[in-house]
C-alpha cells in the first residue's frame, strides 16, 4: 500500500516537481551538442531541488530539514543561472525564460517561508506545521 509522504503536501515540492516537467520538455529542444553540457546541468539541478526538500523532510528533525533546504536553495540558485546561460547562447526564447525564471523566484519564496517557520520551530523548540 502507497503511503503519501510529508513532502508531498508541500507546496514547495509540489511546485518543484512540476518545474522539473517543464524544464525536461524545455531542454528537449536544445541541441543535441549540449546533451552533457546544459542539458544536463539544467535537469540535474532542477531534481536536485525537490530531492532536497524530499531528503531534508524524512530526516526527522528541524535543523536537518533546515541544511536540506539550503542545499536546495543553493540548486535553486545554480538553476537560474543555467537559465540565464541558456537564454544568453539563445537556446531558450525570452517568453519561456521569463516563465521559468518567474517560477523559479516563486518557489525560492516558498524555500524561504518553510525556512523561517522551521527557525521559529528550533528556536521554541516546537513541532512546526511543514505547510508552505
Amino acid at each position: 500500500m502507497w503511503v503519501k509522504r510529508a513532502h508531498e503536501n508541500l507546496t514547495v515540492w509540489q511546485r518543484g516537481r512540476t518545474l522539473v516537467v517543464r524544464l525536461y520538455e524545455v531542454t528537449g529542444t536544445f541541441p543535441q551538442t549540449e546533451q552533457y553540457g546544459l542539458i544536463s546541468q539544467i535537469r540535474r539541478a532542477g531534481v536536485s531541488i525537490v530531492a532536497n526538500i524530499a531528503e531534508g523532510a524524512a530526516r526527522g528533525s528541524d535543523a536537518d530539514f533546515l541544511r536540506f533546504l539550503r542545499m536546495s536553495r543553493g540548486s535553486l540558485s545554480e538553476l537560474e543561472t543555467l537559465l540565464v546561460l541558456s537564454q544568453d547562447l539563445r537556446l531558450l526564447r525570452e517568453a519561456e525564460y521569463t516563465v521559468l525564471a518567474n517560477e523559479c523566484e516563486a518557489i525560492g519564496s516558498l524555500l524561504e517561508g518553510l525556512s523561517r517557520k522551521l527557525k521559529r520551530g528550533i528556536a521554541s523548540e516546537e513541532e512546526p506545521a511543514y505547510e508552505a
